[in-house]
This record gives structure tokens, sequence and C-alpha cells, in this order.
């Protein structure tokens, strides 16, 4: 698998502030971000995959949904992870 455990946890632990806080918008975001680039790779080698295709783009709306509670709730987070990520607004 792409992505294992021990992953996860360095990717919660540097967003969400702990590793066990998997439940912060933030490392959700993340972890989100670090999907949609690996699908994003996967697609440009294999473009007529349509599932993949369809999952990037679910997952796109995904972490939208989570940006945009995220600037609804507390702008300076928002602003701090889009820095960090690099993500367009």
């Amino acid at each position: 698998m792409y992505l294992t455990k021990e992953g996860k946890a360095e990717i919660f632990a540097q967003h969400g502030g702990k590793a066990e806080n998997t439940g912060s918008a933030e490392g959700q975001i993340a972890l989100f971000s670090f999907r949609i680039n690996h699908l994003t790779e996967h697609l440009k080698k294999n473009r007529h995959d349509y599932n993949t295709e369809r999952s990037l783009v679910k997952l796109v709306g995904k972490r939208r949904s989570l940006l945009d509670y995220l600037k609804k709730k507390d702008i300076n987070r928002y602003r701090e992870i889009i820095k960090v990520l690099g993500i367009r607004k």
C-alpha cells in the first residue's frame, strides 16, 4: 500500500497536533491532499482509469467541504493550512 499506518500517523502529527488526533480538520485535509497528489500522479500514467478519476473528484469535494468548514470556523487556521499545503483558494 502506498501509505502505511506510520505514514498516516506522521501526517496527523505534523498537521493535527499529535498522531492520535485523527479527527482534526487540518489532519484530514493534509491526508486528503496526500491522497489527491498520489491519485493525480497515477492518472498521469493511466489516462483511461475512470474509476480512479471519479475517486479523485470525490476526494477533492470532501477536501473542499472540510476547507469550507474550517474557513467558516476559524479563518486563521484555514489560511495557515492553505499556505502549508500549497492549495489554491
